[in-house]
């Protein structure tokens, strides 16, 4: 699997410009998957349902199957929280992993950033981001990406992981 990130603060317009991006790559043929990080505690259940009640009464994994989709539900107690690496060897094989956040995880990254936010660039600091997706012009020594322009943006990660 070819696995590809972006990076970027928070309300700079990556989850926008992902679902942008998966149809692109879905119709060129690729089977795409994504891994978004979250940076607080978050919860795809509701109290009273069997599966809430399964996982308060301390179940370590409830596995939710329907004939639309499944989720396994993970609860790390007092456990570290795991690596991208060890969350990729979880993932069913596919052509591209897209990655929203793990910002320092060592592998190729767009950064999504908005001037105007007021947010300082992440890229001086960060050696794994190789091109900016950006609203506004920059003068930086990475490639700038119109944030905008989903097609070129698109064309430049399939160059970047081999799959062009």
């Amino acid at each position: 699997m070819k696995v590809f990130g972006f990076a970027g603060y928070s309300n700079s317009g990556k989850t926008t410009l992902i679902e942008r991006l998966i149809p692109r790559f879905v119709a060129q043929g690729l089977r795409v998957s994504l891994v978004k990080h979250a940076h607080h505690g978050f919860d795809l259940d509701r109290p009273g349902k069997d599966s809430y009640r399964h996982r308060e009464a301390g179940a370590t994994e409830v596995f939710l199957v329907s004939n639309q989709r499944w989720v396994l539900m993970h609860e790390l107690r007092d456990e570290e929280e795991p690596s991208l690496e060890h969350q990729l060897s979880l993932m069913a094989p596919c052509d591209l992993v897209l990655v929203e956040g793990f910002k320092y995880t060592a592998i190729p990254k767009i950064e999504v950033h908005r001037p105007a936010n007021g947010k300082a660039l992440l890229y001086p600091d960060n050696p794994n981001i190789i091109a900016i997706a950006a609203d506004a012009l920059l003068q930086v020594p990475l490639p700038v990406l119109d944030l905008n322009d989903s097609e070129t943006i698109a064309a430049f990660i399939l160059e970047q992981v081999g799959l062009a």
